[in-house]
């Protein structure tokens, strides 16, 4: 060997059974192959715990901030899986489930059961292919850090769970929460990807979606990402989901609303979002606006728009299409003539107006500082 090789003063690598004993790495699967060996096989199809959302066989990440709901959401996915319904409209694959919860105790568990089981018109006797488990107060952690590697390694409670998934073949487990459960740094790549590898692990050798809650970073929640610490998070898992509160400008309308948006789908299209209210303890999707619904708010933002333009403008008071303290949307839907419309409807209706030839931009002012504003058009 080259004297200069860097691999020279490395330990021999400890036989496969030793290392795996001491540092308790379950014994691997992966072979090499040649991909002529897949000609003829059967393509396989892809499996969904509920199709376009949630894969089977990898770890989706499921965040929101801290009072979202976030928790109610994933049981009544659990809930839904173990009894072979749909979730927020959508079909979910049917199997039994398990949700690992590590905020929050027993007795908060059943009263969130038992308002699922009136929603769903069942009884808890219903749900006997929904397994439950508490780690309030208890140590959740996953893994252990090893103090000579500083790699993650499987604690007793991840091999218990492990043992678990084997004897109850799954289709769903619900981890909850990130912070709980994870034992290193947020902010520390590595071990991001490492620890979403062991859940992925547990995913793979037991065939099921394992869906893992997570709290937004200060930067993911401001910036509406719903980022957690690391890049490794988002770019480790398969599926990343976001449940956050529906606000206009900072402010919240309907605290009973929430959207569900599909952050990152590896294995489908992102961008969705499914529109929730809160009722009677549960989370169901908002019925969905109907075209002639839609085509009288557009048309009513419209007349808003055109009636408080005209108005300002009598008013000596002009407004732009730009932005800045004269920005139209703002000002008029804080207009005590706004009729609740907001400043995104506004904004769209004004696009629109701008669009169809009903208002226009003009400009005045010396060519060293010229100004817009909106007028009306002729006719509008």
């Amino acid at each position: 060997m080259n004297a200069h090789d860097p691999f020279d003063n490395l330990p021999p690598m400890p036989p496969d059974d030793a290392y795996q004993e001491e540092f308790h790495v379950p014994k691997r699967q992966s072979v090499f192959f040649s991909a002529s060996e897949l000609e003829g096989q059967p393509i396989p199809a892809r499996q969904w715990l509920v199709n376009g959302l949630i894969p089977s066989g990898t770890v989706t990440l499921l965040g929101g901030d801290g009072g979202t709901g976030k928790s109610l959401l994933a049981l009544q996915l659990a809930a839904s899986t173990a009894l072979e319904r749909a979730w927020l409209g959508l079909q979910t694959a049917s199997g039994t489930a398990m949700y690992i919860s590590a905020e929050d105790d027993r007795d908060e568990l059943h009263r969130r059961i038992a308002d699922i089981c009136r929603a769903e018109g069942v009884t808890p006797a219903d749900l006997d292919r929904l397994t439950l488990r508490s780690l309030a107060g208890e140590d959740a952690l996953l893994a252990a850090q090893n103090g000579r590697t500083g790699a993650l390694q499987a604690s007793y409670l991840y091999r218990e769970l492990d043992a678990k998934l084997q004897e109850d073949a799954p289709a769903l487990i619900v981890l909850d929460t990130l912070a709980d459960l994870f034992p290193g740094n947020e902010n520390d790549r590595a071990q991001a990807r490492q620890f979403v590898g062991m859940l992925r692990g547990l995913a793979i050798r037991h065939e099921c979606a394992v869906v893992m809650l997570a709290h937004p970073s200060l930067s993911g929640l401001n910036s509406g990402s719903g980022t957690s610490g690391s890049t490794g998070w988002n770019n480790s898992v398969r599926s990343r989901l976001y449940l956050e509160r529906v606000k206009d400008e900072g402010y919240e309308t309907d605290p009973d609303a929430r959207i569900l948006r599909t952050m990152k789908a590896n294995y489908g299209r992102i961008g969705g979002e499914i529109s929730l209210k809160w009722r009677q303890g549960v989370f169901v999707p908002d019925a969905p606006v109907t075209g002639l619904d839609r085509m009288a708010a557009n048309a009513k933002a419209e007349r808003v728009f055109l009636n408080l333009l005209r108005a300002f403008t009598a008013q000596g008071r002009r407004v732009n299409h730009a932005g800045g303290p004269t920005y139209a949307p703002k000002l008029f839907s804080e207009h005590q003539d706004a009729e609740k419309c907001t400043k995104r409807v506004l904004r769209a209706a004004m696009e629109k107006l701008l669009a169809d030839g009903k208002i226009k931009i003009e400009e005045d002012g010396p060519s060293y500082k010229r100004r817009t504003f909106l007028a009306v058009s002729d006719g509008g």
